[in-house]
């Protein structure tokens, strides 16, 4: 293990710059045979024992033509991954035990083709792209989330066969690739969010839960069922029904409703609230030890609540 460590250190990687972005240089680019291109050195070495015993000087010709022919080959292997730049983008936040995709954009600034770019992990190709002159294109890296947080992929591999396939060129990258893993959802606790009626001291402003005081255009994390279907339905667009009264309904989805559990099956049922009560469309907040998140709704609320549970004493900088 040590010694692991200690080889990669001497390791040519691509690394990002202040923009994030990484190119690959001459000195970063790896290049040997594959392994028909080993059979084709040894097939020319056994060509040019049996012309030297023959005195053949069509075997001669043919030998020599088949070694440029494989010199042009090493040329334009390399130079196909040469000042190939790369950008991350950005990765979707997914839940624990689902596979996390991280997209890669690649982008050729040559008035050549660059074709069979492959991205590969320990080994295992995980895409390819044909890139054509002064053309970007998108790979992308998937590996499976196994615990919540912060996933950092690391390194990475680009590289290409192309255009024989007897010689292999790549480069190690590593990018500042990162995935918010949030908890795996766990089982759903009934008694963990009761909703409470609080009043208001400005008014409900539309949102009670008494009398239809109107209609006004939907606005986004409005409830579905405040939604005017009919009228939806009549081509008149999407309108969101204004109700009376000084009551709203309210979750707050609390750590210390469970007391007896752990803090991952804690963690992964409160996300397990968190889902219900966002498809309720009712507001909701979250309390953890050192954190409140005050009741709203909305898909940048439910964001907001679950990377609280996925960080939740995790230390960001690690």
């Amino acid at each position: 293990m040590d010694l692991a460590l200690n080889f990669s250190r001497f390791i040519r990687r691509a690394t990002p710059d202040k923009e994030g972005s990484a190119e690959l240089t001459a000195r970063r680019i790896y290049i040997l045979p594959t392994r028909y291109g080993v059979l084709f050195g040894a097939l020319l070495c056994a060509m040019l024992a049996g012309s030297i015993n023959s005195a053949n000087n069509l075997g001669f010709m043919l030998t020599f033509l088949l070694v440029g022919l494989g010199i042009i080959g090493i040329i334009h292997t390399w130079h196909n991954l040469l000042s190939l730049h790369i950008q991350p983008k950005q990765a979707k936040p997914i839940f624990a035990s689902q596979e996390a995709y991280f997209p890669v954009q690649v982008e050729n600034r040559r008035n050549s083709p660059r074709p069979g770019i492959l991205l590969e992990v320990a080994g295992k190709t995980m895409s390819g792209i044909d890139l054509n002159s002064n053309e970007s294109g998108e790979l992308s890296l998937h590996l499976p989330a196994t615990k919540r947080g912060i996933f950092k992929p690391g390194r990475f591999t680009l590289s290409t066969s192309y255009p024989l396939g007897l010689l292999r060129a790549w480069s190690y990258v590593e990018l500042d690739l990162s995935c918010l893993v949030y908890p795996e959802p766990g089982p759903n606790t009934q008694h963990l969010n009761p909703p409470s009626y609080t009043p208001s001291a400005t008014g409900d402003r539309g949102v009670g839960t008494d009398d239809f005081a109107g209609l006004r255009q939907y606005r986004q994390g409005d409830s579905p069922r405040h939604v005017d279907w009919k009228a939806a339905a009549k081509g008149q667009g999407l309108r969101t029904k204004l109700f009376g009264g000084d009551r709203a309904d309210q979750h707050w989805i609390d750590w210390d409703a469970l007391p007896n559990f752990g803090t991952e099956e804690r963690l992964s049922r409160l996300c397990r609230a968190v889902l219900l009560a966002c498809e309720s469309q009712d507001e909701y907040g979250l309390r953890l030890p050192g954190v409140i998140i005050n009741p709203a709704r909305g898909d940048a609320h439910r964001h907001q609540c679950l990377a609280a549970l996925a960080c939740f004493e995790i230390e960001l900088s690690k």
